[in-house]
């Protein structure tokens, strides 16, 4: 709901204000509800309790002007930038929406058992939640909603045509070029059957390039080394499923060059991340699949990934990871 000047003086409650003091709150609130009330304190004195609830709406300066506060920088918000805003300020998330109506009855049976069964196993999981029955589970997890799936449920628990459906469920494509910039392979994940959990799994042991190994002398002896890290590579493929925006199409590209691997994801980063605070700013843009990525063990859901990635690597002795928007 947007609110006028005229709006918001409305919201006064109290009518002991000046007139003054209303129109100065009144011209500097856009899109922004103000309460303001005088209160008699105890001992007789008087003081203005100003109260700005939280808005859905976008905020804005009188002269219409936007900003986005990064940190302890405000920059203009310009084209693009316009509809990310709206987007992923939505008070609906993606995830517990059910637009598509697919009845909890037309899940995929194998998914369910097998979700529910690594849920029950796993130790992140309160002993509280694993004794809730399999429907309560789904709702814990916001995988169904009034007996229909959400586009979560949809996307985990969900069959090949309705995953389909999404438009925006993930497809991976790995692509590797020669050193004249030649393409020589290509592998895609594009049929829907695979929900995100089994598309880490089928990556990682689908590409073959990721099986390689190179010689290092270990005195009389040689010592294997792999080329790409398990525990990069999932936590590269983690990172790109979770935090992608599944408001927007695009697929997930795997560009593996002689010299380096490229993970493009579609979009850009959530809302006050950047490549320079990328590693002490926690942003989580899709909640719910992220709680369900932590529970299962795919992810630590505190920020980490990063660090981890770059962890492995410095400590292996292999270039820094290189984030870019």
């Amino acid at each position: 709901m947007l609110f006028s000047h005229s709006q918001a003086k409305q919201q006064c409650p109290s009518p002991d204000l000046p007139d003054t003091l209303r129109r100065k709150i009144a011209e500097r609130t856009v899109n922004v509800v103000t309460l303001p009330n005088i209160v008699t304190a105890a001992n007789g004195g008087q003081y203005i309790d100003l109260t700005i609830p939280r808005a859905t709406a976008v905020a804005s300066t009188t002269d219409g002007r936007c900003f986005l506060r990064v940190a302890d920088q405000s920059k203009p918000i310009t084209g693009d930038d316009v509809m990310r805003l709206a987007t992923e300020r939505g008070a609906l998330p993606w995830e517990t929406q059910t637009a598509l109506h697919i009845p909890c009855t037309e899940r995929d049976a194998e998914k369910l058992c097998r979700l529910l069964d690594a849920l029950r196993a796993s130790d992140r999981v309160k002993a509280s939640v694993k004794e809730k029955g399999n429907e309560e589970l789904l709702d814990h997890y916001q995988l169904s909603q009034n007996a229909n799936l959400t586009h979560l449920g949809i996307l985990c628990i969900g069959k090949q045509q309705h995953r389909a459906q999404l438009t925006t469920a993930p497809v991976i494509q790995f692509i590797k070029y020669d050193k004249h910039a030649q393409k020589v392979n290509k592998l895609v994940w594009d049929d829907h059957t695979l929900n995100p959990m089994d598309l880490i799994e089928s990556v990682w042991r689908g590409v073959p390039d990721f099986r390689e190994r190179y010689e290092l002398p270990d005195g009389l002896y040689r010592q294997n080394v792999p080329a790409f890290d398990e525990i990069v590579v999932r936590e590269l493929l983690v990172n790109a499923l979770v935090h992608r925006p599944y408001t927007q199409r695009g697929d997930i590209f795997l560009n593996l060059h002689p010299d380096r691997l490229e993970v493009v994801n579609p979009g850009l980063l959530p809302l006050g991340v950047t490549p320079q605070n990328v590693l002490h700013t926690t942003v989580r843009r899709n909640e719910h699949l992220a709680r369900l990525f932590h529970d299962l063990k795919l992810m630590e859901r505190e920020g980490s990934g990063f660090d981890k990635m770059f962890e492995v690597l410095l400590s292996q002795g292999r270039p820094a990871l290189e984030l870019a928007e």
